[in-house]
């Protein structure tokens, strides 16, 4: 068996009553997923696809968001979750490079969805889905059986590609496989002591590695219970904590919980595991929240292209948690860190990490030329951060010489809120503004976000710029987490002798910005 969906579905029909996924209105049992995912699954048969056919989503959190994604990976074909914050002109990209056979949006967004897709992705299907799961593909498939009998895949064929911007502002679709995501869930399943007991807080979106696959590959190869709120609701949280075993979130989520008072130790009481990831958890987050809940965050490290690779340990017989660290590399996932001469770091020193296992993903789509550039010549992928094994905390605590430390990017990728912003991208949005001549932008500190966008700005001679106007402007281009939260406006920016933008120095400028 390759069909994740297979490998997914023979584990949880093992106990077809229990329920799989519920939200504040409703529920639904594992026999009720595994039938609405066979109804969608038909659907997408019954349009004649090409084997491998992406089906492209835009579509607000909702079970019926989820169940279209296993019905796609069920069927065969390959699944292309967009965020939901994305505008029209970023949309076009991804359809025109992805070609997607299926394209399903909201409601509010259909005729300029169908519009653009008749445009540029040869007469895709456009259909729409809302938050409450109603829309034209739900009424469509109504029609179909529940019976369907899951695609013969094959463990390299593709089930998904994830879009990940680069840092010349060009996206790129890395492309996962059947296998990638399998061995994923399955080494997640063993290692974080997921069961059929557990129930999971889910309030992470569904267009992102961490809520889609994560989370839910393992709710569903336990076999568990997911509570699905539809985001982040801190009184709708605190009702349903004491409920989980569970719960995932990037470090805003945790902040915004440690600052309600109702927060507490009784509340968690029945929890056994809280995992943070997707940005970076500050050690002052990590701290309050040990003192305050009495057990601590276990932080974990993945990308797009990989799935996860390193954790803090679950059991304490591995090892204890610590913060500012990543922990260790995932069983059957190879993690080193070498110089620029590719020659492996000694224990303490800042290097290049680079992965390797059956989770790294097939390369990128449509992009031969940078896929062989991200490998190198025996095989690893080049994450773009840099690490280190062992050190110290910055409490001066000891770390153990197996557990990995994130001290930064060779690139210029800003994390923050857990998703991936990409510096030129944003530039390039700025400097296309009247009376900017230039910009740079940067991540600072935040201890909410992780990380906040802050652009620094040269204006051109005898233009006063506006902050708050550009980025109202800036707003209807870019998807919200993109924008800058602050804008400095400044005479020249800092280069070097080669005229190279040092973004370092601006990084600790503005390093209390924010």
């Amino acid at each position: 068996m390759s069909n994740l969906y297979t490998i997914l579905s023979t584990q949880f029909l093992q106990s077809p009553q229990r329920i799989a996924l519920q939200t504040p209105q409703a529920s639904w049992t594992y026999e009720a997923l595994h039938a609405a995912v066979g109804q969608l699954a038909n659907w997408l048969k019954s349009l004649g696809l090409p084997a491998g056919a992406r089906v492209a989503v835009q579509a607000e959190k909702s079970p019926q968001a989820l169940f279209l994604y296993l019905a796609t990976v069920r069927a065969g074909y390959t699944y292309l979750p967009l965020n939901t914050a994305y505008r029209q002109s970023e949309i076009e990209y991804f359809l025109s490079n992805a070609e997607p056979s299926v394209v399903v949006c909201d409601p509010s967004n259909h005729s300029w969805v169908g519009a653009l897709a008749a445009r540029v992705s040869g007469g895709a299907h456009v259909m729409t889905l809302d938050s409450s799961g109603h829309g034209s593909l739900s009424t469509a498939s109504q029609a179909f059986e529940h019976e369907f009998e899951d695609a013969a895949t094959a463990p390299d064929d593709l089930a998904a590609i994830l879009y990940t911007s680069g840092t010349t502002g060009r996206s790129k679709g890395a492309m996962l496989t059947h296998r990638n995501l399998i061995s994923n869930a399955q080494t997640l399943h063993q290692y974080w002591g997921w069961s059929d007991a557990d129930t999971l807080l889910h309030m992470l979106p569904i267009f992102h590695i961490h809520g889609l696959f994560v989370a839910c590959h393992g709710a569903l190869y336990a076999g568990a219970r997911m509570l699905w709120l539809p985001k982040l609701d801190v009184d709708a949280a605190i009702q349903y904590l004491p409920e989980c075993t569970l719960m995932m979130g990037v470090p805003t989520y945790y902040v915004r919980l440690l600052a309600d008072e109702r927060f507490g130790p009784k509340l968690t009481a029945n929890i056994r595991l809280f995992v943070s990831g997707s940005a970076p958890l500050l050690l002052e987050t990590f701290e309050a929240f040990k003192v305050r809940i009495g057990q601590p965050i276990l932080e974990r490290y993945g990308m797009s292209e990989t799935g996860m690779l390193t954790s803090n340990p679950y059991e304490p017989a591995q090892g204890v948690r610590l913060g500012s660290t990543v922990g260790k590399p995932l069983p059957g996932v190879g993690v080193r860190v070498v110089n620029d001469d590719g020659v492996d770091c000694a224990q303490g020193e800042i290097g290049h990490i680079q992965v390797k296992g059956p989770n790294v993903f097939a390369g990128y789509w449509q992009m031969p030329e940078k896929t062989r550039e991200e490998f190198t010549s025996d095989g690893w992928f080049k994450t773009g951060d840099m690490g280190r094994w062992g050190g110290q905390t910055p409490q001066a605590e000891i770390i153990p010489p197996d557990y990995l430390s994130i001290v930064g990017r060779s690139k210029d990728l800003i994390i923050s809120g857990g998703y991936n912003v990409y510096p030129k991208e944003i530039e390039s949005v700025i400097d296309d503004l009247t009376g900017v001549v230039e910009s740079a932008v940067i991540g600072v500190p935040h201890a909410e976000f992780g990380e906040a966008v802050v652009a620094v700005v040269v204006a051109t001679q005898g233009v006063v710029l506006e902050p708050q106007a550009m980025i109202a402007a800036l707003k209807t281009q870019l998807a919200n987490y993109k924008v800058p939260k602050r804008i400095e406006l400044v005479s020249e920016l800092p280069r070097n002798a080669m005229g190279k933008v040092q973004k370092n120095i601006l990084r600790e400028q503005y390093a209390k910005l924010a």
